[in-house]
């Protein structure tokens, strides 16, 4: 038996200025709204979406308004899917997968104050999946919709 396919409730993009991040974290909650998502998930993700947002307009497009930031929010029975998407421009290095941020070492200096995001994200949502590909920076935001413990709706 084959998974049924994903539905799309989102595809957009939007412009690389600070700000805008509040636009992304908007209409990701409008195209999840009929989801039923219990009140501190959806609080989890809209923190994630903004995060990721953010990460997507400094780092991978460096600011410059010129070059969106895709966000394609699609669900399944089981998963809650968000993909933002940047074109590399901040410079073009791959993402990393997260480590947990050193708080003796950002106090004292050896380590940069900067560095929370993916962190963040990561204790967010359910799964943090990240990708580069072709100079395109991609983080998958996962909820676990099917069987998760907070009796989250599926689709």
């Amino acid at each position: 038996m084959t998974a049924p396919a994903p539905v799309v409730l989102a595809d957009f993009e939007l412009p690389s200025r600070i700000g805008n991040e509040r636009a992304a974290i908007d209409q990701v909650v409008g195209a999840v709204s009929q989801l039923g998502l219990p009140g501190p998930t959806m609080e989890k993700l809209k923190t994630a979406v903004g995060e990721a947002t953010m990460n997507a307009i400094e780092h991978g497009n460096g600011g410059r308004a010129e070059i969106p930031v895709q966000v394609h929010v699609e669900a399944t029975p089981d998963n809650l899917i968000v993909k933002v998407t940047d074109q590399g421009g901040g410079g073009g290095d791959p993402i990393v997968d997260p480590e947990a941020p050193d708080l003796d070492a950002k106090l004292a200096g050896i380590q940069s104050p900067r560095g929370w995001g993916l962190f963040l994200i990561k204790n967010m949502v359910d799964d943090l999946r990240i990708s580069s590909t072709e100079g395109r920076h991609t983080i998958e935001l996962v909820i676990h919709l099917k069987g998760a413990p907070h009796g989250r709706t599926s689709v």
